[in-house]
C-alpha cells in the first residue's frame, strides 16, 4: 500500500474510525498497554491514529505518539487536551519508515494494528528495531493472514480491496519476525475469534 492510499484511507476513516474498528480492536490495544504499563518507561507509539489507546497508559508511563494522518493526529491532540493526559509526551507527524529520532531513545515500541497498513513493513520493523534501547519490547498487535479455514478464504477475497479499506487482511506475519536485532519473546491471540494477535519481540542486539 503506498503512503498517499494510507492517507487519504485514513483521512476518510477518522471521523468514524473510534466507533467502528477502533471498537473491534479495543482488546488487543487494553492488553498492549497494561503490558507496556507494567515494565514502564518511555514508551513510543507508532500509528498513534486518534489516540485510542493514549488514556489505557499507567500515568507513570512517558508515551510518544506518531503518525502519517494529519486527520489522525488532530484527534488524538483534542483527547490529550480534553482527558488531561499528562503522561503523553508529544504527538508528532512521521513516516513510521524514516523515525527522527536517535538510536535507542525508547525503552519500548508499540505499534498497535498498523503494521499491516503501513508501506514496507519490514523497513518499520527496522525502524522501530532501532529507537527501542537493547532490553526493550517491541510490541505489535495485528491481524494475521490464516492457512487454512472460512477466514483465510474470506481475507484473501478481501485482499484486493486493501488501499479502500486502510489495512491487508492477508499480512503475512514472516514478515514481522525477519528484523535480526528482535527475538519473538510473547505470543497470544486475541478476541474476537481469535482474529487478532499480540507479539512481543526483544531487542537481542
Amino acid at each position: 500500500m503506498e503512503l498517499q492510499a494510507v492517507e487519504k484511507s485514513y483521512a476518510r476513516w477518522a471521523p468514524v474510525y473510534d466507533r467502528t474498528f477502533g471498537a473491534v480492536t479495543n482488546v488487543g490495544r487494553r492488553r498492549a498497554t497494561a503490558l507496556l504499563s507494567g515494565f514502564g518507561g518511555s514508551v513510543l507509539e507508532v500509528g498513534v491514529g486518534t489516540g485510542l489507546a493514549l488514556r489505557h497508559y499507567d500515568r507513570r508511563v512517558s508515551v510518544t505518539g506518531i503518525d502519517y494522518s494529519a486527520e489522525m493526529l488532530d484527534k488524538a491532540r483534542a483527547k490529550v487536551n480534553a482527558e488531561g493526559l499528562r503522561h503523553v509526551a508529544a504527538l508528532h507527524r512521521m513516516d513510521a519508515r524514516m523515525l527522527a529520532f536517535p538510536d535507542g531513545s525508547f525503552d519500548h515500541v508499540a505499534a498497535m494494528h498498523v503494521i499491516s497498513v503501513v508501506p514496507d513493513p519490514e523497513r518499520v520493523m527496522s525502524e522501530m528495531a532501532r529507537v527501542v534501547r537493547p532490553g526493550g519490547s517491541v510490541v505489535i498487535v495485528n491481524h494475521f493472514a490464516r492457512k487454512t479455514g472460512p477466514l483465510a478464504l474470506a481475507e484473501r477475497v478481501a485482499a484486493p480491496l486493501a488501499d479502500l479499506l486502510g489495512w491487508h487482511s492477508d499480512f503475512d506475519r514472516a514478515r514481522v519476525l525477519g528484523e535480526a536485532r528482535l527475538t519473538l519473546a510473547e505470543e497470544c491471540t486475541l478476541p474476537p475469534l481469535g482474529m487478532m494477535t499480540l507479539l512481543r519481540l526483544v531487542k537481542t542486539r
